[in-house]
């Protein structure tokens, strides 16, 4: 008797030290469905790592960038993985906020990460986050109304292209618009489009020197044609719609074409959701033969910022959340069309996912079709596609997005609304010390 209780008093005491000895992470993250699938799923890390413990703040995504960017430009520490987006990663890295991702473990495969996506998470030839799931933007195109336009969509199709079928395609009387568009204003709406379609047409934000670009013929080509082409095919109120406005547009069978996000396309092909689900094809970003497509590129990462002080155990739940065995994990959970989509080139070549997911090979060559270090035709000194890679760039973007939100509804002329961009580039990159 008395050697079974120094038995359970020993087993008692081992317990209690491995407890102590267990070290907690806190990870910061946004509350979208991706994410909350993660957090359910995590068992499987700590019973392969029960040394470690996880810690979970869910933020909304606007909340969740103003802790994070706070905690980590004061190297506060009070997060050991952040949630974050292509955006912020070369910003962030430049300053030294975040910790290179050196150690993912020998079965990581890095190389694996489809190079667009980790291009825009790298920096000096270091990936700095891990996506989690990754995104480009295409068109979306209602099949039968191409074909009764008496047209076929290309795989690659021009802009020329796209404005003739959406005008072809237009039919006022049953309610439907050849194209929509993004015209909300916003960095990350209607920005987001306009400035992925104006590195197509051979516009550019900034010149080498830092000097802002709108008063140039690219910009003025870019906005007039967007700006014609909604007038004559697009949806009434159009300045007001960004991605949810223009996805329950095209699931009401209101839109001939939509060009936005490839995550898009699960919800268009939904027949629960879409009651044009049997009819919706699939086709590259326009371009005008200058070298560039008009699609963006975008990934949702995890960061580990330079503030840790369990860079180590961060590391170890950042390879499992990112690498091939979460996928095969949720697939086995949820089926292979609930898998993060858009980050390793392995999963593009999946039987089962391709079966799931018939959009996949148009989802993976718009992404590879996007070079956030070469997102222009002419040389830049800033990297991204859809955004500038500055700081200034939110409240800059959102200022333009505003003017050219206005141009569409017919506010101001796409004249006046450039001079004003110009003026207000100039102002901002004079301010922050851009330019003299």
């Amino acid at each position: 008797m008395k050697l079974t209780t120094l038995i359970l008093g020993l087993c008692s005491a081992s317990a209690l030290a491995f407890s102590a000895h267990a070290e907690s992470i806190t990870i910061a993250t946004v509350n979208n469905g991706d994410m909350v699938r993660m957090q359910k799923l995590t068992e499987d890390f700590t019973s392969k790592n029960p040394d470690i413990q996880l810690e979970w703040v869910t933020l909304e995504e606007n909340v969740l960038r103003e802790r994070v960017t706070t905690d980590i430009a004061t190297k506060g520490g009070q997060y050991d993985v952040m949630t974050i987006g292509t955006y912020e990663v070369p910003i962030w890295a430049k300053q030294g906020w975040l910790l290179p991702l050196d150690n993912l473990g020998a079965d990581y495969d890095a190389k694996d990460i489809i190079p667009a996506i980790a291009g825009g998470l790298s920096a000096d030839g270091k990936l700095y986050a891990a996506p989690f799931y990754g995104e480009s933007s295409f068109v979306m195109y209602r099949k039968d109304l191409i074909e009764k336009a008496g047209l076929k969509m290309p795989d690659a199709p021009t802009w020329d292209f796209i404005a003739d079928a959406a005008r072809k395609m237009t039919d006022r009387a049953n309610d439907i618009n050849g194209i929509c568009l993004r015209g909300k204003a916003g960095w990350g709406e209607n920005m987001a489009f306009l400035t992925a379609m104006s590195n197509s047409f051979g516009a550019r934000w900034f010149d080498e020197k830092w000097q802002p670009q709108f008063d140039q013929p690219e910009w003025k080509k870019t906005l007039q044609f967007y700006v014609d082409l909604m007038k004559d095919a697009g949806p009434a109120g159009s300045s007001s719609n960004g991605f949810n406005e223009n996805l329950a547009l095209f699931q009401q069978g209101k839109c001939g074409m939509w060009i936005d996000a490839t995550v898009a396309a699960s919800f268009v092909s939904n027949p629960k959701d879409s009651t044009v689900a049997d009819k919706v094809g699939y086709a590259l970003a326009p371009d005008t033969g200058l070298g560039k497509r008009g699609n963006w590129l975008w990934a949702w990462s995890l960061g580990i910022p330079a503030g840790t002080q369990k860079a180590a155990s961060a590391e170890k739940f950042v390879a499992w959340a990112t690498g091939k065995g979460y996928l095969d994990l949720v697939a086995s959970k949820e089926g292979w069309a609930n898998v993060p989509p858009g980050t390793r080139t392995s999963l593009y070549e999946n039987a089962e996912y391709q079966k799931a997911a018939p959009f996949a090979k148009m989802t993976l060559d718009s992404i590879n079709s996007a070079d956030p270090t070469k997102p222009t035709v002419k040389p830049v000194p800033y990297v991204g596609v859809q955004f500038v890679a500055i700081p200034e760039f939110q409240g800059l973007g959102t200022t333009v997005g505003q003017l050219f939100s206005a141009a569409l509804a017919g506010q101001s002329s796409v004249d006046d609304a450039l001079a004003a961009a110009q003026t207000a580039s100039v102002r901002e990159m004079t301010r922050a010390g851009y330019i003299k």
